[in-house]
């Protein structure tokens, strides 16, 4: 953005985050303009034009203010005509800023809005898993520091991929390390959130790892997570190295459209691969289900029968290496 308030500002996309950061940027450089600027939010589908009309019309006592507009695309065909009749001739001492979720439903008035010139600040949400690698190496970024792919990769396996969750942990790590974020930084802070994930538990059975995984499965299990997502997370674990290694090598992110999942993830199951054969994949593909059917069919003892997974899946991956 630039250093001056936008009169004209249309934040397209439903990602709640992206969309507080785009109106409170808009405050923010009109408060550095006018550190008294009156500041007004209303919702589209209450707001009416005679009320818009007051709201817009010139202040007696002057100074900026900043005018947001909710939900756009549920604004009614007069306030829709309003707003862009407005736009024609903005007051250049009000900052108008209309947020719209960027689907069809109003897609008229967000075009208006483009065609007036306002300035569109992007808030969709993200989908695919390098926006979101990208987001927090961004992240770390604009708290001045410095975020390696890796470590990006490790947090988002920790923390999850809701983005108000990831900026609170970026700023966390940032406030309690010198800003040089790489994946050990990121295990050595949110060990537990990982481990309880089930995918650490994964991820130490398929490198051959017993030690690693039983100590995950355990902690997982003592601090109340459920067995059916960690069992699931093991089957995952060896369903994904099964098809990244019958995919043969390659790039990842040639293979990516041909697996249909991320590159990072194929990266990581290149990696997990080596030492498996084919037959010890068929073998961990059926410890794994035993251990779904036991776990999801009312197994008594279901730690046990994630316990003997555990055993089974790295036996089977041992086997390859003649242990």
């Amino acid at each position: 953005m630039t250093t001056a308030p936008p009169v004209l500002c249309l934040v397209s996309g439903d990602e709640e985050l992206l969309v507080a950061r785009a109106v409170a940027d808009v405050t923010a450089l009109s408060r550095a303009s006018d550190p008294e600027t009156d500041v007004r939010e209303l919702d589209a589908g209450s707001l009416v034009p005679g009320e818009l009309a007051e709201l817009l019309s010139p202040s007696l006592f002057g100074g900026r203010r900043v005018l947001v507009v909710r939900n756009g695309q549920d604004a009614k065909k007069d306030l829709v005509a309003a707003l862009l009749g407005y736009a024609r001739d903005p007051d250049p001492e009000v900052s108008l800023v209309v947020t719209h979720a960027g689907g069809a439903k109003g897609k008229a008035f967000a075009e208006g809005l483009r065609e007036a010139g306002a300035k569109v600040l992007g808030a969709a949400k993200l989908t695919r898993p390098r926006e979101r690698v990208d987001f927090v190496r961004d992240e770390v970024r604009r708290l001045g520091g410095k975020c390696t792919e890796d470590a990006a990769e490790a947090l988002l396996a920790a923390v999850g991929h809701d983005l108000r969750e990831l900026a609170s942990a970026c700023s966390q790590l940032m406030a309690d390390t010198d800003g040089r974020i790489g994946a050990d930084t990121v295990n050595r802070y949110y060990r537990g959130r990982a481990e309880v994930s089930g995918f650490t538990v994964a991820d130490a059975a398929m490198v051959g790892d017993v030690p690693g995984a039983l100590e995950a499965l355990r902690w997982a299990l003592q601090v109340g997570v459920d067995p059916v997502p960690i069992a699931d997370a093991l089957a995952d674990g060896v369903r994904t190295v099964a098809r990244v290694a019958s995919a043969g090598r390659g790039n990842a992110y040639q293979l990516a459209s041909t697996l249909g999942m991320p590159a990072w993830k194929i990266e990581r199951a290149q990696r997990q691969a080596r030492g498996w054969t084919a037959e010890g994949l068929v073998d961990a593909m059926r410890a794994a289900a035993d251990c779904n059917a036991a776990v999801k069919g009312g197994s008594d003892d279901r730690g046990y029968a994630l316990e003997s997974a555990i055993f089974a899946v790295t036996a089977a991956r041992n086997a390859g290496d003649g242990r």
